[in-house]
């Protein structure tokens, strides 16, 4: 069962942010087609961040009314939301309206909005139901939250989004000559990859509903005097820690708790907000290659880590302290190479494009194991000190996105290169 188990929590975790990393990454589709143009990533992103007041209310929840949220019954809510959010947009993403004096995409941002939600209430709400189970699970839970970008974007390059096709400009009759970047038509529709997402949604409905079923019938087991060992659902009595318990005893001062949610704050930051803003800025300068390289084993990378974490834990806050600082020294290089764009160092020859697509492999990577070692540290503290991660996370990513958001929006400080052409000195 305990295979069975690990497949559950993964699905569980799968559920977290596909359908919103879903969105995103089919972004190259959705933005010739709506009204907006490319104004339309800046206003998902402002939904994004007005949907936080859902973490915001189920924190405030545990705070002063603890026990009165039911952790199951809102999963199984927001579950079911995702899943039938994703199918509405399979039909309607396309739909416009009038507001005041231009047409917008009405029913594409109210429908992200849910999608929103959904997932960035996930993390107050998936996150400490993990506190049932043994804390191996943690990192299965981890590694399907990786998963959750990774599928998507994987699906998103089989549909053919964002592959570009170096043309002869002269062709046509264009006297410019040079080449131009040419979109190819995708392979498959909008309305069917979101019909994969809502199919996704729905698997992780149903992974969430057989684990409930499992460890429910192991409380029965256990309250009729059965001995079978609660490890075999992968089972934690919840007498050790009701929701919205005190944090527990421990081994951690105020100060060092104060240091793991400062360093949670700020690894999320970077890795949710700040540097997705600008991953196409640091890399297309180097070739359509190199960004769609970095995308991939970007997100193969947070699954991995979280597989190295589930076999070589390590609750040390030196070790977690090292690893953020290397993570924000290769976030310092990615940041460069993007205020640099499109005439980044190294941008003829291959030396550069392997070292962007390697800085970013390693800073997910380092920071999915920080983020992880401090879920671990933060599960031994009790369920009310997962609740307070999964609201530190929401709170550091939409610091990091809104920090970045007018910069690149509003003040246009970065600068996109062109994958077929470049007037860079050599």
């Amino acid at each position: 069962m305990g295979l069975v188990t690990h497949a559950l929590v993964g699905l569980l975790g799968t559920g977290s942010w596909v359908a919103i990393n879903g969105v995103w990454v089919e972004l190259p589709l959705l933005v010739p087609s709506t009204p907006e143009g490319w104004l339309l990533p800046s206003c998902l992103t402002l939904a994004l961040q007005l949907a936080n007041v859902g973490p915001l209310l189920v924190t405030l929840a545990h705070r002063f009314r603890p026990g009165w949220l039911h952790e199951g019954a809102t999963i199984y809510a927001l579950l079911a939301l995702g899943s039938l959010a994703c199918l509405l947009l399979a039909f309607f993403w396309g739909q416009t309206s009038v507001v005041g004096s231009s047409r917008h995409s009405t029913a594409l941002l109210a429908l992200f909005f849910c999608l929103a939600l959904v997932d960035c209430t996930s993390s107050v709400t998936f996150l400490p139901y993990m506190q049932r189970l043994q804390p191996p699970y943690l990192a299965t839970y981890f590694a399907g939250e990786g998963l959750s970008g990774l599928l998507p974007g994987l699906v998103a390059l089989g549909q053919g989004v964002g592959v570009v096709r170096c043309v002869n400009g002269s062709r046509g009759g264009n006297s410019t000559a040079g080449l131009l970047a040419e979109y190819q038509e995708a392979r498959f529709s909008v309305s069917a990859f979101f019909l994969f997402l809502s199919a996704m949604m729905a698997f992780s409905l149903g992974a969430f509903a057989f684990l409930n079923h499992l460890l429910a019938t192991q409380r029965a087991r256990a309250k009729e005097g059965d001995q079978v060992p609660m490890e075999s659902v992968g089972g934690q009595p919840e007498s050790q820690d009701p929701a919205g318990g005190s944090f527990g005893s421990g081994t951690y001062s105020g100060s060092q708790m104060g240091y793991i949610f400062g360093l949670l704050g700020w690894v999320n930051a970077l890795t949710n907000g700040v540097l997705p803003a600008v991953q196409s800025y640091s890399c297309l300068p180097y070739g359509d290659a190199a960004y769609h390289l970095s995308t991939a084993l970007a997100s193969l990378a947070n699954p991995l880590a979280c597989v190295l974490g589930m076999c070589l834990p390590s609750r040390s806050l030196v070790l977690m302290g090292a690893l953020s600082f290397v993570g924000s020294l290769l976030a310092c290089y990615i940041m460069a190479m993007a205020v640099l764009s499109p005439c980044p160092p190294l941008l003829h020859g291959p030396h550069g494009a392997i070292l962007i697509v390697l800085c970013w492999v390693l800073f997910v990577g380092f920071l999915s194991y920080v983020k992880l070692m401090i879920g671990m540290v933060l599960r031994d503290k009790g369920h009310s000190a997962l609740v307070w991660c999964g609201a530190v996370v929401q709170l550091g990513s939409m610091v990091g996105a809104l920090t970045l958001f007018p910069l690149v929006s509003i003040y246009s400080l970065f600068h996109p290169g062109d994958p077929c052409n470049t007037s860079c000195p050599v």
